[in-house]
């Protein structure tokens, strides 16, 4: 079968997007799996909350230093085996927690994720790219990350009470539960991708020319927007990490019981799920900037809401908060994905050094809001530091703008 010359008009591209909404969702949930069973574990294996933080950090550090190794190896591999690979390696990772026998076992089964996870994350919008133009594309994007989304909350939801009751109690089969599910995705995501129509649309990129990956960086690093896109990555992470780790603590220390705390703090991850659906969809070329700047503008808000005592500044603020959360990422992604120097031989490359970027700003944001608590006594210093970096944000798409003519 030939491969489609409109991609969008091939009906295959629904399977294989259904193909990446089943990883991402096992991405989500598998990240989010142990955090509910911090106490088990802790107790079981005589870990101190100082080595089960670094546990919960590890695969983050590991994701910095591979993602762009793993965008590389994804544009020689191409995004069917790239994806299963990497979808192979979470499930591998989810199955070893559950034989932790110490800190220094549950450690790197931890951070093999962070090695599996670029390959899902940046093989994710490849093959979107692939399949997916126009408006369709940003639709695409913003259901692959809804899913994540749905994933992380049934985690966080479910593990301690349906998950631990189904499993006896026993938090290694909860964990190994996790990963056989993102075990039976990559099988699913194998057999997807498998077809007449995805082996023509591989065997059609592959026999384009290529280059070096040293002169792809280069390039990719020297175009202005790029530049301008890395730095919004940054920004986009240390806020959403930040401020998402942070909110649960932050709503109990302005009066909330721990409970609620954790109630509330869903309302942006709920919201999120709604943003990623409806915004990117309408996140065509020339209404981009004023999205952005509108979504920028509410995050900006947010943090701001959230200090005020009043309970419908605080609703307001979750609310703002979640919609940049859904549909930011993913128009400042479908920014970069349409940008002249990328391309779908590309884009593993670019995608490899978003995601470094951005989880670069992902260990700083919540690091740095931590520290200046512990400063201050407080987290007002912090919620003023994400407003004002929202509105550095603001500042950079004129200078976006400016490149993309």
């Amino acid at each position: 079968m030939a491969p489609p010359s409109e991609p969008q008009a091939h009906p295959h591209r629904w399977a294989m997007l259904a193909g990446v909404w089943m990883l991402y969702f096992c991405f989500g949930s598998t990240a989010a799996a142990i955090a509910p069973l911090v106490s088990h574990i802790t107790t079981e294996l005589d870990l101190s909350y100082t080595q089960m933080g670094s546990i919960l950090g590890a695969w983050q550090l590991v994701y910095i230093g591979a993602a762009i190794p793993c965008g590389a190896l994804l544009d020689r591999l191409g995004p069917r085996r790239g994806l299963a690979l990497g979808a192979l390696v979470v499930a591998a990772s989810g199955i070893a927690r559950g034989f932790a026998t110490d800190y220094v076992t549950l450690l790197l089964a931890v951070a093999a994720f962070g090695i599996g996870g670029p390959l899902v994350s940046v093989g994710a919008p490849t093959v979107i790219s692939q399949w997916f133009v126009g408006r369709e594309r940003g639709l695409a994007m913003g259901l692959y990350n809804a899913g994540q989304s749905i994933g992380t909350i049934g985690a966080l939801s479910l593990t301690s009470s349906l998950g631990l009751s189904i499993a006896g109690g026993s938090w290694r089969v909860v964990l190994i539960g996790y990963g056989c599910l993102a075990l039976l995705a990559t099988i699913g995501w194998t057999i997807i991708s498998s077809q007449g129509a995805s082996r023509a649309m591989e065997k059609s990129r592959a026999a384009e020319p290529r280059q070096s990956h040293a002169g792809v960086y280069r390039e990719l690093f020297r175009a202005p927007a790029m530049r301008v896109v890395l730095f919004l990555a940054i920004g986009t992470f240390f806020f959403g990490h930040g401020l998402n780790n942070w909110l649960p603590e932050m709503l109990r220390y302005g009066g909330m019981d721990p409970a609620s705390a954790g109630l509330w703090a869903s309302v942006p991850v709920l919201v999120g799920v709604v943003g990623a659906l409806v915004f990117p969809r309408y996140a065509v070329p020339q209404r981009r900037m004023k999205m952005l700047a509108a979504l920028f503008t509410a995050q900006m808000l947010a943090p701001l809401l959230l200090q005020w005592s009043s309970h419908g500044a605080l609703v307001l603020g979750l609310i703002l908060q979640g919609l940049a959360r859904g549909s930011l990422s993913v128009i400042v992604v479908l920014v970069m994905m349409e940008l002249k120097e990328v391309d779908t031989r590309r884009m593993g490359a670019a995608g490899g050094m978003y995601f470094t970027a951005g989880e670069i700003g992902g260990v700083l944001g919540p690091l740095t809001i931590g520290t200046l608590y512990d400063v201050t006594g407080g987290f007002a210093v912090g919620l003023y530091l994400l407003a004002g970096l929202c509105a550095w944000q603001l500042g950079l798409l004129g200078r976006l703008r400016t490149a993309l003519r």
